[in-house]
């Protein structure tokens, strides 16, 4: 029997922990141990304990879990040209960017609160706005904090990689589980087109020279990492003209160093930000020369295709930044956390996850049993949950699924403006929907209204509401599986 379709959303909401135990034990199964059909087959039973609840190093598990950033590191060691690192920039999605800086005591009180009011979250990390392991102090001091308030919560950090090595064993012993280190390069020729200086060993390095040690460090890092059974995910920013061939070879040395990931991030370059790139004009790719790349990895190291490029100061969902909610002017000074919502919130996913589980190997079995050429490109709207349950209207971005015959997998997301405002619609702003879902063949979300379903068909993409709240790959594989079948009233509803 299939899981009911308003949990997570009624849920998540709720501010009774007694609402989420009393719905977490009616179901058939009221154990975290439950969920273990979601497993991926490729995929070892201790690996996937620890990415199971973890949103950025499991596609399957952002459906379902939140993370949040605590901005305590603001020290950082090296330039990238790609980085400006403003502060009090609330509207700007992107790494490096935060509205204020937290004392580690300061984080503590943050990281409780978000715990109190958002169930979904599993997952703590340090993204700076700096580097967590140059200003590790601050870092080690706030995950000491942290764990022995919520200690079930999982810990891990970002980082640029130049003062990792020092700090390995250390994080082994605070058991930090993943580690994100960003590598755009392991020729120093390219580094130096991306890094004017580094500072390590009490110096400042220019040009070749510090993008060799750099890359020896990064190197050094991830194989230690490795070597101690943390997992790994390394991010690298796709720079047309620069590093984008380049990354090719990226991707086989990490995979060689035992890197668990490879996030594979389009360059944001916009002039306003004021980074080195985007002053000189740098391009970053579009969305289907991003994906067209990312394809030509596949085969290499496994890829990450859900990444957000979250800021510092990110909280909730990927892609649903709730960072705004919890500055520090409203969080009362005293806290205490009670974890009676996160744990039961895990007992009611690990049903639904396993309902989720049998519904995505039903709609891969259908759209492996026909036999029809090609693929299709399916964009999204979704709040959550494995489900297709957000208005057109409202969607802030929509999330990108390929269906062939070897399956239906993530493939991306696309960011948009909100096409309705007070309950009317901006033809401007669904212009701009429309031309970032370039190469899109179908929508699907919750509802969608006359207006934006005929202006998306003249522009050759096809928009449904017919398959809201199911599951999306249930409703994939019946859109795979009518194309060209005698059927078509589903692809038109």
């Amino acid at each position: 029997m299939s899981a009911p379709i308003t949990w997570l959303e009624s849920l998540t909401n709720t501010t009774s922990s007694g609402q989420l135990l009393t719905a977490a034990k009616s179901g058939d199964c009221a154990s975290s141990s439950c969920g273990s059909s979601s497993r991926p087959t490729d995929m070892d039973s201790a690996t996937w304990e620890k990415v199971k609840d973890h949103p950025c190093f499991s596609e399957e598990a952002h459906h379902y879990f939140a993370r949040m950033h605590v901005a305590v590191a603001p020290a950082c060691n090296i330039q990238c040209n790609y980085c400006n690192r403003k502060y009090d920039c609330a509207n700007e999605s992107r790494p490096g960017v935060v509205s204020e800086k937290l004392t580690p005591d300061q984080a503590l009180r943050k990281v409780i609160a978000v715990a109190n009011e958002v169930p979904q979250l599993s997952v703590l990390g340090i993204a700076g706005p700096g580097d967590a392991c140059y200003d590790w102090k601050k870092t080690r001091a706030t995950f000491e904090r942290v764990a022995s308030e919520i200690p079930d919560i999982k810990l891990c950090i970002s980082t640029n990689g130049l003062a990792l090595p020092e700090h390995v064993d250390e994080l082994a012993e605070m058991n930090i589980s993943h580690v994100t280190i960003t590598i755009n390069m392991v020729d120093p020729a390219v580094g130096e087109k991306i890094y004017p200086w580094i500072f390590y060993g009490h110096r400042r390095y220019t040009g070749i020279a510090a993008a060799k040690i750099l890359h020896e460090q990064q190197m050094l890092g991830l194989e230690m990492l490795s070597e101690r059974g943390i997992l790994t995910k390394v991010n690298s920013v796709m720079i047309p003209g620069v590093n984008d061939q380049h990354l090719i070879e990226v991707n086989k040395w990490v995979k060689e160093r035992g890197a668990f990931l490879h996030n594979v991030m389009p360059l944001i370059s916009e002039p306003a930000h004021g980074t080195w790139f985007g002053l000189a004009g740098q391009r970053g790719p579009n969305a289907l020369e991003l994906k067209a790349f990312q394809d030509r990895l596949e085969g290499g190291a496994k890829l990450m295709r859900h990444c957000r490029q979250c800021r510092a100061d990110a909280v909730g969902l990927l892609g649903a930044d709730r960072g705004q909610e919890f500055t520090l002017d409203q969080i009362p000074l005293e806290l205490d956390y009670d974890g009676g919502k996160r744990h039961a919130y895990r007992e009611v996913v690990a049903r639904i996850r396993d309902d989720h589980s049998a519904a995505k190997k039903e709609a891969i079995a259908t759209v492996a049993s026909v036999n029809i050429p090609g693929s299709l490109q399916v964009a999204v709207a979704t709040k959550g949950g494995g489900r297709i349950n957000e208005h057109f209207g409202h969607a802030k971005e929509f999330q990108v699924y390929e269906a062939s015959q070897t399956g239906i997998k993530f493939v991306g997301h696309r960011k948009v403006e909100p096409y309705c405002h007070g309950g009317w619609g901006e033809d401007a702003t669904l212009g701009d929907i429309i031309a970032a879902l370039e190469g899109i063949d179908f929508v699907l979300c919750a509802r969608i209204g006359d207006c934006p379903k005929k202006q998306l068909l003249e522009a050759g993409i096809q928009a449904t509401d017919a398959f809201g709240y199911d599951y999306i790959e249930a409703a994939i594989s019946a859109l795979y599986a009518t194309k060209h079948g005698s059927d078509r009233s589903q692809l038109t509803a």
